[in-house]
């Protein structure tokens, strides 16, 4: 291993380490806002709001964020994995009421993927009209 090799490996780990760096940060100032104005939205939402926020106003770039994301996006998995094991313990609430609680799931990823698509249109068609 030659030493551009290992000067180039220490960048994007440095770069990785910045852009989560920077998501945590968003993540608990949007915790801490909650707190402060005793809002009953969670921290994480509220965070997100703040990046988008820091998105459409241009001080963030989407890009400058990219391989932080796509690493928290690609182990998104472990976040669900406690959430998973306590459904161990409520068997019969799921024999009971499993496919009412499916219901709801399907409908509300249903209804963030629209949400999702209709937002990510919108702001390519502002930015369309923006740049004509």
């Amino acid at each position: 291993m030659n030493v551009s090799t290992n000067a180039s490996t220490l960048k994007s780990l440095a770069r990785l380490t910045t852009e989560l760096a920077v998501l945590l940060a968003i993540y608990l100032l949007g915790c801490q806002m909650a707190v402060w104005f005793s809002w009953p939205i969670p921290g994480g939402v509220i965070g997100m709001v703040l990046l988008l926020l820091a998105f459409a106003l241009g001080v963030v770039k989407p890009a400058a964020l990219q391989m932080g994301a796509g690493l928290l996006m690609a182990e998104m998995l472990l976040f669900f994995i406690p959430a998973l094991m306590s459904l161990l313990d409520y068997g019969g609430l799921l024999r009971s009421d499993g496919w009412r609680i499916l219901l709801v799931i399907g409908v509300s990823t249903l209804m963030v993927m629209l949400v999702t698509a209709f937002t990510v249109e919108l702001v390519v068609r502002l930015r369309r009209s923006r740049e004509a």
